[in-house]
């Protein structure tokens, strides 16, 4: 059977390549909306992190009509850290829109996704955008994404891929490097269908669906998300689900729905091609296969890439436990871990041997950052150890995992920058230019060396550089690599902070902390200047008499404080110390909060 009047694309991109503002724009132009005007930017990023940060961390299905033809497409996240989001989806698209910035051009998380477009055999389409922008340089980026085609061995067929100039911001592409002054998507569309494949399959076979993603009804509980591989489905049919062991339990359908634009369409069948969401399956799972109870016939499972980081997320055990959030018990994060893993396939969620501590590995600080702010906006209060990386031992030897590192530093920093990197056992594999008074650097370097860098990075070109890396696989452990001399400043009781107290820290070092926070004995309030902690007292008042001075009544000047982001918590926390997330605050503290224990610990270590 073929099935000419579906096409089936995934929309992948480096991250603020433009890739959902084209979706945007192909949504407007498809005639599915009353009034596109009313529509929002960026309507596929529906997550509030999403929003905020402007990337995509879950992948999405959405579809539109042209002409007789319906395209479903789906929007992938742009960060190698949610890769597995982007490998379980392309099982069920045929073909791929890879936006590249005109004038950066490829990317190195553009190289991530597109390699597992490639070896899944799909077939791509390059849309060169925001030709409108100063610096567009088509010709030569046309150049680098065959160069980065070849790189990652690309079939004969994948080579001769269609290139499309566009601008997604004013909805007009083109055949031509040069934009028309008015114009529309319409050499897009008529692209995708002359050039992606339409869905073929034996529609009287038994039938097949690989689970690729789940949703959730408040009204019909789970669903499955997959495509039609092979066969029928219908409406109150029963079906089987196969397991990852091989195991078939029955189930029956009681709804199914397609897409038409951000809504889902009722259907009362489906066939080969077509990507529905089933409803009636409340015990399934993503890499499952929905089949014929009578004749099962599974696809081969979903494979993702290890993980590579792993932190130890706890039960909050500070003096604040339980003031901030509604979820605190070790029993409300085991089930909402667990219920994570089942979405998230790229995690991993191990109990370990203290009830109230469980070991979650992800694929890097970004990917478990997400997680925790996730946890923390729905109210759950915890505490989180410094990220480590996953060793593997082999019978070669302890093997760890690797990245390749792509900086763009301005000419001034290229020094400094080579310097933080040397401790850190990276390795130069090329510098070149990247722009005018631009340097691009790459390296090789362990994933040990990335934790706590991208500060530091920051700091030292002044905001001006651009860091990307992606994992690259492993290789022989390349011995230890030092902690950054950073000490801390620790406050020495319970309190509240006093203007009077921080005007002495402050010349100890940087602050997290402003006048008239609470704060407790063992947290951390800030970095020392000096590479020792400090411990410190934030809650001291001025001692007041009925004598004056001349300066007893100047003003105190505090230098506002450093405010602690998750992401600057996780980089900055060292391996004696916790994160403490709530709902309404971060907070660094010691593992050991009294004092006199800490000493005792760090003399046991000597």
């Amino acid at each position: 059977m073929e099935r000419r009047d579906i096409r089936n694309i995934a929309i992948i991109a480096h991250v603020d390549h433009g890739k959902t503002t084209l979706v945007d724009a192909m949504l407007r132009q498809s005639g599915i909306f009353r009034d596109p005007s009313q529509m929002t930017d960026r309507v596929l990023d529906s997550n509030d992190l999403e929003r905020e940060r402007g990337i995509t961390i879950l992948s999405k299905t959405t579809a539109i009509r042209y002409h007789d033809t319906t395209i479903n497409i789906v929007d992938t996240p742009g960060h190698a850290d949610f890769g597995g989001e982007v490998e379980r989806i392309l099982s069920m698209v045929d073909g791929a829109l890879l936006v590249v910035d005109a004038n950066e051009g490829p990317m190195p998380q553009t190289r991530y996704v597109l390699q597992k477009a490639l070896s899944a055999g799909i077939k791509p389409i390059v849309v060169l955008n925001k030709m409108d922008r100063e610096g567009a340089r088509p010709h030569e980026v046309v150049d680098q994404v065959l160069e980065l085609f070849i790189d990652l061995e690309a079939s004969d067929d994948q080579l001769e891929f269609p290139v499309l100039y566009a601008s997604a911001k004013q909805g007009i592409a083109s055949v031509e490097p040069v934009l028309p002054e008015s114009g529309s998507l319409e050499p897009l569309f008529e692209t995708i269908l002359r050039e992606i494949p339409f869905p073929v399959g034996d529609e009287s076979a038994p039938l097949q669906i690989l689970v690729t993603t789940l949703e959730h009804d408040e009204y019909l509980g789970r669903m499955a998300i997959g495509r039609v591989t092979q066969g029928r489905v219908a409406v109150n049919q029963t079906v089987g689900i196969v397991d990852h062991d091989g195991a078939v339990r029955r189930a029956r359908l009681s709804k199914i729905f397609g897409r038409i634009g951000l809504k889902r369409v009722e259907l009362e069948t489906a066939t080969v091609g077509d990507i529905v969401t089933l409803a009636g399956l409340p015990d399934v799972n993503i890499g499952e296969t929905i089949t014929d109870a009578d004749n099962p016939m599974p696809l081969p499972p979903i494979v993702v890439d290890e993980p590579t980081l792993t932190i130890l997320i706890g039960v909050n055990t500070s003096p604040f436990a339980g003031q901030e959030g509604q979820f605190v018990t070790s029993r409300h994060l085991r089930e909402r871990l667990l219920r994570e893993q089942e979405r998230n396939v790229a995690l991993k969620v191990e109990e370990t041997e203290d009830a109230e501590v469980f070991r979650v590995s992800g694929r890097g600080e970004l990917h478990l950052g997400i997680l925790l702010e996730q946890m923390r906006r729905e109210g759950y209060e915890m505490e989180v150890s410094k990220p480590e990386v996953i060793m593997h031992k082999t019978p070669e030897g302890l093997m760890e995992p690797v990245e390749h590192l792509y900086l763009d530093v301005p000419d001034e920093y290229v020094g400094p920058v080579m310097e933080l990197l040397g401790p850190r056992k990276a390795e130069m594999l090329h510098m070149g230019q990247a722009g005018p008074n631009q340097t691009r650097l790459e390296f090789l370097i362990p994933a040990r060396g990335l934790l706590g860098f991208r500060t530091a990075f920051v700091n030292q070109t002044r905001g001006y550089g651009i860091m990307n890396h992606l994992f690259e696989g492993y290789q022989p452990y390349s011995g230890p690599i030092e902690e950054a001399p950073r000490g801390a400043l620790i406050a020495i009781e319970d309190g509240v902070t006093t203007s009077y107290a921080l005007d002495n820290a402050q010349q100890r070092g940087i602050l997290f902390v402003g006048p008239g926070t609470p704060v407790y004995a063992g947290m951390v309030v800030g970095e020392n200047s000096r590479p020792t902690d400090l411990e410190l007292n934030v809650c001291k008042k001025k001692h007041v008499t009925n004598m004056r001075s001349s300066t007893s009544d100047e003003a105190v000047r505090l230098t506002p404080p450093r405010p602690l982001t998750l992401d600057l918590a996780l980089e900055y926390v060292k391996s004696d110390e916790l994160v403490e997330i709530t709902p309404k605050s971060i907070r660094l503290r010691k593992a050991t909060l009294d004092k006199t224990l800490r000493k005792r610990e760090k003399i046991q270590k000597l």
